[in-house]
């Protein structure tokens, strides 16, 4: 065809087609002043303490128990072990 041929593809006549794209340079997220604003604002909670966990052998079975002994088959999708509904 027409369209394919080299000299249709070099010729003066052909359009050229310019994008022009502007980019605008915003700001995101707001000032750096206001940067640890609601950290800052909260009250500080003490560490309360816990309880050892096991290590080792011990931390093993305990873990292995959970994820394939104590298993609840329900209904819908498989909980996560971080689920706390």
């Amino acid at each position: 065809s027409a369209l394919l041929t080299p000299t249709a593809l070099c010729a003066p006549h052909s359009y050229y087609l310019s994008v022009v794209v502007a980019l605008v340079m915003g700001k995101v997220h707001g000032s750096l002043a206001r940067a640890g604003k609601v950290r800052g604002q909260t009250p500080k909670v003490a560490k309360q303490d816990k309880k050892k966990v096991p290590k080792g052998r011990a931390g093993k079975r305990i873990k292995y128990n959970r994820r394939f002994v104590n298993v609840v088959v329900g209904l819908g999708k498989k909980r996560s072990p971080n689920a706390n509904t």
